[in-house]
Formats: structure tokens, sequence, C-alpha cells
């Protein structure tokens, strides 16, 4: 029995361009600004978010938390959704290495924070208040189901937020298949924000690292924090080099991605047991619900067992994620897993 893994966007594999790329990678020392490989790297991603440099890091939550160290003290606050990755996934990380208070306004279900919210939580000036000093905004949203923040909300929101004075960084790991879901290019999702960072590690399938860009002066400041946390990693344009290839080659097809997450949508929605609005799908993100009678973690674990890997979001909220290595056929599979498991739980009365 075959497995199909829909766990994330993370468990994708390389592909052998790829690994081609990574086997006659140029290197040289990253830390002393060197590596050739990782250089182009940078220059290709602050050019496709139209941003004056960045910098190259191991992973998605070490560049949020070198966006929040580089635009914060220690002791100033930041505003994030409720439903932020920051917040959810990356360990506190912000408050316990950044020394910030996070404090959170709830996220709208597509993504969004309303921008009275927002005016509502910004601190005055007082001897008694931290200073409200950046404000975390995520597209595709995870949590809140791959939803996509458009360009007339983002421009919006960050003109309040610089109008009080404080600085956006936009965490779009997923920011390409945003813009994908859009029709548009991931620079007019970007254009107002202060940082932006994007994953490479996850649809668009190298085996590991992140970017972070900015300004220069951004940048220079989040290359030494870098090196505190210890992400130099020195002749890092093996890795680079998958970078590379997945940037000029794998953007484009992650429509195919949300093709196969509206094909799971629409089949979740026809079984019994099961609460979806597929309408809501956008990108390569699905979240559903057990109704009642079976609890998520119980869920997952029974769909484990007959060869479908799913990730917990809730109580009775469960996330599948497409990708590269999954095509309509194993949606299908899926489905019919799915199906015939819940018809089992109907016959035997549990639903």
């Amino acid at each position: 029995m075959k497995t199909i893994d829909l766990r994330s966007d993370t468990v994708t594999l390389p592909t052998e361009r790829m690994r081609q790329a990574m086997y006659e990678a140029e290197l040289g020392d990253d830390v002393r600004g060197e590596d050739p490989t990782v250089n182009r790297l940078e220059e290709l991603a602050a050019g496709l978010m139209g941003k004056e440099a960045a910098i190259f890091t191991p992973s998605g939550t070490m560049s949020n938390l070198l966006a929040v160290l580089a635009q914060t003290d220690s002791g100033d606050e930041i505003i994030l959704g409720n439903e932020a990755h920051i917040l959810w996934y990356e360990v506190g990380g912000a408050a316990a290495v950044g020394g910030v208070i996070m404090r959170t306004v709830p996220n709208n279900p597509d993504g969004t924070i309303t921008p009275t919210a927002l005016r509502e939580t910004i601190r005055g000036k007082d001897i008694h208040f931290p200073p409200t000093t950046l404000l975390c905004l995520e597209n595709a949203h995870n949590r809140c189901g791959g939803a996509v923040l458009t360009p007339d909300y983002t421009v919006e929101i960050s003109e309040l937020a610089h109008q009080n004075g404080l600085l956006i960084h936009l965490d779009g790991a997923r920011i390409f298949s945003a813009a994908i879901a859009l029709g548009i290019s991931a620079v007019e999702l970007t254009k107002p924000v202060d940082s932006v960072c994007f994953c490479l590690s996850k649809n668009l399938s190298a085996p590991v690292g992140s970017l972070l860009c900015g300004t220069k002066e951004f940048v220079k400041r989040s290359r030494k924090y870098r090196k505190m946390l210890g992400g130099g990693m020195r002749q890092s344009g093996i890795v680079a080099a998958a970078g590379i290839v997945a940037i000029e080659h794998g953007i484009d097809r992650l429509i195919d991605d949300h093709q196969t997450a509206r094909q799971l949508a629409q089949g979740l929605d026809s079984i019994a047991g099961i609460g979806i609005k597929p309408e809501n799908v956008q990108t390569n993100i699905v979240v559903f619900e057990i109704n009642k009678g079976l609890s998520a973690v119980d869920f997952i674990k029974q769909m484990d067992a007959k060869g479908v890997r799913l990730s917990y979001f809730g109580k009775s909220r469960v996330r599948a994620v497409t990708h590269r290595m999954i095509n309509g056929l194993d949606i299908d599979e899926v489905l019919n897993r799915i199906r015939g498991f819940m018809k089992g739980l109907a016959a035997s009365g549990t639903l």
C-alpha cells in the first residue's frame, strides 16, 4: 500500500535538476561573503521581492526571528495575529531571544487583521507602556487554511502601521502560492512591507533554506544576528544551488498544487462526517473538520494506519497540504481511503 504524505509540503524531496546543481555548485565561505552561489541566490531573492538585499538562512523560523531582532529592541512590543506561525510554531523565539512582547489581535478566517483592531492595539506613548514597533503579517496564511492577503489589503494595513510608527514584517513562507492564486507577481504583495521572508524548502521543493529580504542596512543587521544564532553555514552554496533551481523552475508549477488541493477539498465535501468549504481553499492547504463522533487525533491515527498522513490542527481540525510529489491519482486514492473509513464509522453507529 502506497503511503501518501499530506502532512506538509516540507516533505518534498529535491528534484534531479536540484541535485545536479548542488553537485556542481561553485562554493566559498559565505560567512565572509565569498560564496558565489549564495550571493547569486540572495540577489535573485531580493529582486523577486522588490527589496535592496537578501540573506540566506537555514529556515523560515530563523528568518522570522532575525526580522524581529533586527527591527526591535528588547522590551518592545510586536503585534501579530492570534493564528500567526510566529506565535504558534516558532518556540516563542521572538520573546525568548528577542525579549519582545508578542501582543495578538484576532485573525479573521481570511487571514486578515482588521484595521480597527490594529489601531486599538497600538500603544500610545506613555511611561507605563512598552513601545509598539513592529507588525507581523503572514501570506499565504497557514492556520487560516492557506488564505491569501490581497495587495489592496496589504497596502491598507501597512499604511496604517507606518502612520503609527510601526515597521512591517511579512512572513511569506508561501508567498509565491499567494501570488499564483491571485495571478500576480510576488512583488505586488511585498511592496508595502519593510521586510519579507520566503521558504525554499516548502512548496518549492528545495531541501533546506529561506530568504529574508529588506533594505541593505536591515540585511546587514540580520547577518550579525544570524551569526549569533549559529546560522552562518560556510560553504552553503551547496544548498543555495538547489534554491536557485527552485526559484527559476519551481514557481510556475505551484498552480498544480492548488488544483490538487481543490480536488481534495471538493471530494471531502461529498463525504458524510467531514465539514469543509471548498470555495475557501485558495492555495495548497486544505483544513477540514471531523464532525462529532471522532477526534482529529484519532482520525489522523486511523488514516495513518491506512497510509494517508495528515496533520493535527486543533480538537476537530485536520490539515492536508498538497505538493509536487502529489498528483491527481494520489488525491483520488486519499479520498477513497477516507470515504471507506467514514462509511465504516457510520455503519458502526459512531457517526
